[in-house]
């Protein structure tokens, strides 16, 4: 049977939400939740571009050291031949990239003002994948940009060059967040059926169905035989109204009554990573997590009314469709009231060694601790926030590929 599987695309789209900065050493401590999380794959971020090309070598690096031990680092460019070629200069370790089109009509109009044909666009799209197999890609995923908005017999002629010429998925992006559940799950079916090929679901929020879409275009590509692919971001971080959110999605496939039936989830996602990764992601981009966030906001497993409060307590199964710890929740989260000793970019070498000493990380003499000492400090400085115990394991236990994280030129 075909599956689902989950390609979050967090430090490539979710990093374009307006107003918001995400740090190098944030995106690396979300590849390696990810990873533990049981994703299939994240997409990055630009290998073509410069402030990019440290922290994507320093990630291939830790997977090749095992510290990021399953899931696959994907660079994401355009779908041109010069764009490949710069991203395998960049980054010669990537195996796995995803190239972006545009597809609709009213894109190629308004994005190229006529400079452009469709044939031209299909034509250096397939020349930009076997560029990428040639030069020693594992996986090449082609994005149809607007696909939502796109005459779907276009579609299905893009997918099937895509696919003759050696891409492995091809991607479905409401660009908009313009479909609707039945619409996508019938133009889903009559793609898969035409042209056989793996079906990443790109879809955005912008009319609160983001999640719903992305389950019924994956049903509907599952049920013609093909792998669906979902793109997530955590907490449904993205371009105006978000993404399709990491965990609802989750949620849905492994709780929904018909999908759960109807769909098989990839085997190694693992629920339970829910809550760290929720909580992570929101401190590193500065954003709340709204109260009614399915899973993880304040209010999934709260009740007040005496109905249903009574009922949840004789049985939780009354009230609740999942409990907090299928999600990784229950235990309080104590915070330190009396003296505490934290490290940064102004710290002294003594309370650095404390803080280490405290995660059971133990240096044997101050000579050794200032090795990784200044790292700490520009990793402050980098983040701009206190360094979570995570951050701090990953900079003691891999000074290198962080250093290189944390530097700009290349």
């Amino acid at each position: 049977m075909a599956k689902v599987y989950l390609i979050d695309v967090t430090n490539r789209d979710g990093v374009q939400t307006s107003r918001i900065l995400l740090p190098k050493l944030s995106k690396t401590m979300l590849n390696i939740y990810l990873d533990q999380m049981g994703v299939y794959q994240s997409e990055i971020g630009f290998p073509t571009l410069r402030h990019e090309i440290n922290y994507i070598n320093g990630n291939l690096a830790l997977a090749k050291a095992g510290v990021i031990k399953n899931i696959r680092l994907e660079g994401w460019c355009r779908a041109i031949p010069e764009d490949v070629i710069l991203a395998f200069n960049n980054c010669p370790d990537l195996r796995d990239l995803n190239l972006s089109m545009s597809t609709s009509e009213i894109m190629i109009q308004g994005k190229f003002l006529g400079r452009k044909t469709w044939g031209e666009i299909v034509s250096t799209m397939t020349g930009a994948v076997r560029a990428a197999k040639e030069l020693g890609a594992r996986s090449v995923g082609v994005n149809a940009e607007d696909a939502s908005r796109t005459d779907l017999s276009r579609l299905i002629d893009c997918a099937l060059a895509a696919q003759e010429a050696g891409a492995d998925r091809f991607r479905y992006c409401d660009t908009l967040g313009a479909d609707d559940p039945i619409t996508i799950y019938e133009r889903i079916r009559a793609l898969s059926l035409a042209a056989n090929i793996a079906i990443e679901l790109h879809c955005h929020n912008d009319l609160g169905m983001a999640e719903a879409v992305s389950c019924a275009g994956a049903q509907g590509a599952i049920e013609c035989g093909v792998d669906a692919f979902i793109n997530t971001t955590v907490n449904g971080y993205g371009e105006r109204c978000g993404n399709c959110d990491l965990v609802s999605t989750i949620l849905a496939l492994k709780y929904s009554h018909g999908l759960s039936r109807k769909v098989k989830l990839d085997e190694r996602v693992n629920l339970r990573e829910a809550w760290k990764i929720a909580k992570y992601a929101s401190y590193a981009f500065g954003l709340p997590i709204p109260i009614g966030q399915p899973g993880v906001g304040a209010n999934a497993f709260a009740h007040e009314s005496g109905i249903h409060a009574d009922g949840a307590l004789k049985d939780r199964r009354n009230y609740e469709l999942y409990g907090p710890e299928d999600v990784g929740r229950g235990e309080p989260e104590l915070t330190q009231t009396g003296r505490i000793i934290t490290t940064g970019e102004y710290g002294g070498v003594k309370g650095f060694r404390h803080v280490y000493d405290k995660l059971g990380i133990h240096f044997i003499n101050d000579a050794e601790a200032r090795s990784i000492f200044e790292l700490v400090q520009y990793a402050n400085l980098h983040t701009q926030k206190p360094l979570t115990d995570d951050e701090l394991r990953l900079i003691a236990e891999n000074p290198d590929p962080v250093r290189k994280i944390l530097t700009m030129t290349v």
